[in-house]
């Protein structure tokens, strides 16, 4: 517990308020990269067919940026916290026939993403996992 506290301690954030996309579509972005090294972030954004993948992207950057200002190692940082809230709706109307008109709602978000040092040891215990449970499926599969 102490470790993942010491951790969110030196979480380096970027944000990117009134985003113009609606939250729902930037959230799928934000969800693809959370937990992911830096690197492998920035290669699923890169060939990630969404709209939304620039605007996280550009986020991620910025928030790189601010770990490489404090004098963070850039190459041991992971995707710590990355999501997107709902900003204002911008209302515009478009106008229907026999002069009617219905109402058109733009919607914003804010993209926020935190990223912290501790790639590597992360990258190591997902590793052990991994091997811990080709193990226990071993053992089951011997003792049937």
């Amino acid at each position: 517990m102490a470790k993942d506290m010491a951790t969110l301690e030196t979480t380096y954030v970027a944000t990117w308020r009134f985003a113009r996309i609606a939250p729902h579509k930037a959230r799928l972005v934000a969800d693809l990269i959370r937990g992911k090294s830096v690197n492998e972030a920035f290669d699923l954004l890169k060939f990630s067919k969404k709209r939304a993948a620039v605007m996280v992207g550009k986020v991620l950057k910025s928030a790189v940026t601010n770990a490489d200002t404090a004098q963070a190692d850039v190459n041991d940082l992971f995707v710590a916290k990355s999501f997107c809230d709902g900003g204002p709706l911008i209302k515009r109307m478009m106008p229907k026939d026999r002069g009617k008109s219905y109402r058109i709602l733009k919607r914003t978000c804010h993209i926020t993403i935190g990223v912290a040092p501790g790639a590597a040891e992360r990258q190591q215990e997902a590793q052990e996992r991994k091997n811990n449970k080709r193990k226990s499926r071993s053992a089951k599969a011997k003792a049937a």
